[in-house]
């Protein structure tokens, strides 16, 4: 999962964007159609045969190869291509049409990422480079440290060009992270001389570090990184009191690479009504990313090898992207390439990032805006692809809860131009609450995934009863969806909407072993 947050404008603009095209191009609903095949037969089925057992060994697989290629499988490094490789051999092998979708983009891998305090106190700190950031020289900068007024001073630090009175020229500048983005904070300083700036966090926690970006790879003037709030606010009282210095290096490899999609169809099914699944395949660099997003992708896996076997009355569409944890630039490149007549095509997408999070929660995205947080409703149709998850786990006696479009994830293209969107989650960097704790257990308090963008998010970092549930799940809707897209567009016989009533109803009838931890350990909730 992408590590910042589309701005409320972007998504904003998404979803308002999609809204206005889907206004035009809506269905009209008439008389009822003809009966048809039974969706709960088939996402029945499936949520049999897709088994634990065989999306973990799909897990060994994606933690052998990045073990073999330098810890990691990230967008264009050998491990990745070797991923994409084991992911289309076995569709293949499936009987899936299989593309091959490369593309170029623009590869970042952070050098060096240091900063200390030299004086009054000598002591080390923890940046983070903002994306699009320029690189310091090397070895890095030393100078003095000014500061802007924070938050208890002024509710939009650093979002003025009169909040950065005084001499800030030739500094390091210390900015309290609120009230307008990133960039806005950088070109202040940038106006008032500094030759660096430092965003420190809002967070409750005074730990938590700043993970951001500037607008894009022209807009960064002077290095930008952030810090944890609690740095920032021990930094800001010294610089109050007399003159601080600091030193910064930041170093980041920047270069244009070629990577692939995998994307591979069922060889039936209507092709102008196509559902379409999706999983990012890529890791950051810093780590193989087995959670994130090795559980999406193993478990889509096994979900499209066992559809394999059946037969469809719509298309399906499975998708591996790419480039997601440089800013979701492989389904970005992936419907930049559709016509609008092939985006009529797709009848909904549905998105899984991170499915297996060790302290999880049991996340449905949001496509009704029923919790009213954040950027609101998808597209129309979004509301009822959430329906079908709501009524799978609500079926299973399987709390949840929604979870807002922040465009943090693969989802966000599909919403750009309108195709209804949804899917699951577990949480990644966010900490979990007393009430979360309560609905599922785990720790109050502690992130959902302390791994996240780590190298410790490896084999041991899944929670394999999230990753049962979750891909029982996710068999279900496709099997849904694959039959009848009725809810969502008016596509099928109406069959849909009585396989949600019976999901909501009662448990499905095919008997399921109960939920497992099979072989492996893993960590407790």
């Amino acid at each position: 999962m992408l590590r910042f947050k589309m701005t409320s404008r972007q998504v904003a603009a998404l979803v308002a964007g999609g809204a206005l095209a889907v206004a035009a191009v809506s269905p009209a609903y008439g008389a009822p159609a003809a009966k048809g095949p039974d969706p709960a037969k088939l996402a029945g089925k499936l949520a049999k045969d897709v088994t634990v057992d065989n999306i973990n060994r799909h897990l060994i697989a994606l933690q052998r190869i990045a073990t073999n290629n330098g810890g990691t499988r990230a967008a264009s490094t050998p491990g990745h291509l070797a991923s994409a490789q084991y992911i289309a051999d076995k569709l293949t092998a499936a009987g899936y049409v299989v593309r091959i979708q490369e593309f170029q983009f623009p590869f970042e891998q952070t050098l060096a990422e240091r900063a200390r305090e030299v004086s009054p106190t000598a002591r080390t700190l923890s940046p983070v480079v903002m994306q699009y950031s320029p690189n310091t020289p090397v070895g890095g900068i030393t100078a003095p440290l000014s500061a802007v007024p924070g938050l208890a001073a002024d509710p939009t630090p650093g979002c003025e060009p009169g909040d950065f009175a005084g001499s800030h020229r030739g500094t390091i500048v210390l900015v309290q992270r609120g009230g307008c983005t990133f960039q806005v904070k950088h070109d202040n300083a940038v106006a008032a001389g500094a030759v660096a700036a430092l965003v420190y966090n809002n967070a409750a926690d005074p730990a938590e570090p700043v993970n951001g970006r500037l607008t894009d790879e022209t807009s960064g003037r002077i290095p930008t990184a952030g810090l944890p709030r609690g740095e920032g606010e021990a930094l800001a009282a010294e610089v109050a009191a007399g003159p601080v210095t600091v030193g910064l290096e930041l170093q980041v490899l920047k270069e244009t690479r070629t990577t692939r999609n995998v994307i591979a169809e069922t060889r039936g099914g209507r092709a102008d009504n196509v559902v379409m699944s999706g999983a990012h395949l890529d890791s950051v660099v810093e780590g193989p990313g087995i959670n994130d997003n090795g559980s999406g992708s193993a478990a889509q896996l096994e979900v499209a090898l066992q559809l394999a076997k059946q037969k469809v009355t719509n298309k399906v569409r499975f998708a591996w992207w790419s480039a997601e944890e440089f800013g979701l630039l492989g389904s970005e490149h992936y419907v930049s390439q559709l016509t609008f007549e092939q985006q009529l095509d797709v009848a909904l997408y549905l998105n899984f990032d991170m499915v297996a999070s060790p302290n999880f929660a049991r996340f449905i995205y949001d496509g009704d805006d029923s919790d009213a947080t954040g950027a609101g409703p998808g597209p129309y149709g979004s509301a009822q692809v959430e329906d079908v998850f709501e009524a799978y786990f609500d079926s299973r006696g399987l709390v949840h809860e929604g979870t807002d479009f922040t465009g943090r994830s693969d989802y966000g293209p599909f919403i750009a131009v309108a195709i209804p969107s949804g899917g699951l989650f577990t949480g990644a960097e966010g900490r979990k609450t007393a009430e979360q704790a309560a609905r599922y257990g785990g720790t109050a308090g502690a992130a959902y995934d302390a791994c996240y963008h780590q190298a410790c998010d490896n084999l041991g970092n899944i929670n394999r009863t999230a990753l049962d549930q979750n891909a029982d799940a996710m068999a279900w809707a496709v099997g849904v969806f694959a039959t009848d897209t009725s809810t969502v567009n008016g596509n099928g016989s109406g069959a849909a909407k009585q396989a949600r009533r019976q999901a909501a109803a009662k448990k499905f009838s095919v008997e399921q072993a109960p939920f497992e931890a099979h072989g492996h350990e893993y960590a407790p909730v």
